[in-house]
């Protein structure tokens, strides 16, 4: 056995895992987080109450973070807070309305302008292209990972730094650090500065709850991604992939099985991401709060992706005026929020479109609502605005997942023309498993929070033997039900 030929390879095999491969990003469910997961924690705890050399070892993790799954893009990221950083302290110094305005704007330019660079310019070009009659060779631009997410929670910073919400911090590793936090780097939650820096500064060792509990929602997370969404997911892109070939019934269940698919996915990427936050000590707040409860699409938001919601809320709604300059103008904020909303998605008109059907919707409920709160709030009320929202969740949901209109209309229009109850029973035996999670996961949607936060509790307090099982199943449900590659997170493209 020739001993430096096999340390050799070893040593080749283990920088190859470590390098930037595309396409390939660094995900919470893969097998090689969860190694450099369990290397990064005990010696994160070791060096919690060091802040300095705890913040520089985050930041250096969270770096590769980034580079495992962007590459060299990471400078980017860099660049961006050490820029972002100094404007908001220059304008914290600045007593010239004029210059903290030119210096905000200028912020904004920056962020938003390498944003819009990176994610538009070949679906504006496109289009550029279509109106004048020319054929477009799309340009060689790699989105980095988490763009959209990390330039929110900038543009978040130096906003509450002008409007006085914020005091911007004189350390710019403090603001890298937030900047770069690798558990929210990805997709989110859009954490702002205001609630983690005071938590930073603190530095609170992670109580005992806060580590259990966050690896209950860590485990959750990864039940909610890696077996469910992945596993619904197999069907929904083969139907997507040829929706004239399969009848209504099937169609039906396709888009139903999107809705529980997307909601999966993201919810459970922003489980193990605020999992992970509680197990390091940081609260990152709540992200999903049972979205298909809702019984107006104005309530949808309020549980749907919170972060987003509040964020295009405060730095969009509000200064365009909100609700404070009449119904009309209330309609065109309202209508002008959800397009960029359905923009910042998606460089395509499909997302433009989920965007305006939740603008348009937005609208007539608030057009409404003073006839609707003369209606009685029977259960029978209160079912038929569940349906009716659920509905129209879930089929604004086939624009947003469907790659064309085209796709899109004949998902909509096979489902209503082919439709014949007499498949369901065929369906259902054929794709049992696929329909057992389809119902379990929109049953737990109904489950009183009571019972699931008894549960957490339970597990918190168990003894560690319970917790190994619980883990060990939770690898083993992975293993049974995984795809044969780690399937990226939906929002990670966003």
């Amino acid at each position: 056995m020739n001993l430096n030929y096999d340390l050799t390879t070893l040593w080749h095999n283990v920088l190859a895992q470590l390098s930037y491969t595309p396409g390939e990003p660094l995900m919470f469910s893969s097998g090689l987080f969860w190694v450099l997961a369990i290397l990064f924690l005990p010696l994160y705890a070791l060096l919690k109450r060091r802040r300095t050399q705890m913040m520089l070892f985050v930041v250096a993790f969270s770096l590769f973070f980034f580079y495992k799954s962007s590459g060299w893009y990471f400078l980017l990221l860099v660049t961006t807070a050490l820029i972002d950083w100094w404007l908001a302290r220059q304008i914290h110094g600045t007593e010239s309305t004029r210059k903290r305005k030119m210096l905000l704007i200028t912020s904004l330019v920056l962020s938003a302008g390498t944003l819009l660079a990176f994610k538009y310019t070949n679906f504006a070009l496109s289009n550029l292209y279509a109106l004048v009659g020319s054929n477009f060779q799309p340009l060689d631009i790699v989105l980095p990972i988490g763009i959209s997410f990390y330039t929110f929670r900038t543009i978040s910073y130096v906003v509450d730094v002008y409007k006085g919400k914020l005091t911007p911090t004189d350390s710019f590793l403090d603001y890298l650090f937030f900047l770069s936090f690798f558990p929210c780097l990805v997709a989110g939650p859009i954490v702002r500065a205001t609630e983690f820096m005071p938590q930073l500064r603190e530095n609170k060792p992670a109580s005992r709850e806060m580590v259990y509990g966050g690896l209950w929602m860590f485990l959750i997370g990864v039940l909610k991604k890696a077996v469910v969404a992945d596993y619904i997911a197999q069907y929904v892109n083969i139907a997507y992939g040829n929706p004239t070939g399969y009848s209504g019934v099937e169609l039906l269940m396709a888009i139903l099985g999107y809705t529980m698919q997307i909601y999966c996915d993201f919810s459970g990427y922003s489980d193990m991401a605020i999992g992970l936050g509680s197990v390091m000590g940081f609260d990152l707040g709540v992200n999903f709060d049972l979205p298909y409860r809702s019984r107006s699409v104005t309530e949808f938001w309020r549980r749907w992706h919170m972060s987003l919601s509040f964020w295009l809320r405060d730095y969009i709604y509000i200064p365009l005026g909100g609700n404070r300059k009449g119904k009309f103008r209330q309609y065109c904020n309202l209508m002008a929020t959800m397009l960029i909303g359905g923009l910042w998605h998606g460089a395509a008109w499909t997302f433009i479109f989920w965007g305006a059907g939740h603008g348009a919707a937005l609208c007539l409920h608030k057009a409404l609502l003073p006839g609707l709160k003369k209606i009685p709030d029977t259960a029978v009320i209160k079912f038929l605005a569940w349906l009716i929202t659920f509905v129209v969740v879930s089929l604004l949901w086939v624009f947003f997942r469907a790659d064309s209109f085209t796709t899109a209309w004949q998902v909509i229009s096979g489902t209503v023309t082919r439709f014949d109850p007499a498949y369901f029973p065929v369906f259902a035996s054929v794709r049992s498993t696929w329909c057992i999670m389809m119902a379990l996961t929109f049953a737990l949607h109904f489950v009183p929070k009571r019972v699931m936060e008894d549960l957490k509790n339970i597990f918190i307090d168990s003894f560690w033997i319970f917790k190994l099982i619980i883990f060990i199943a939770v690898v083993q449900l992975v293993i049974h039900f995984s795809a044969a590659d780690v399937q990226p997170f939906i929002y990670a493209q966003f």
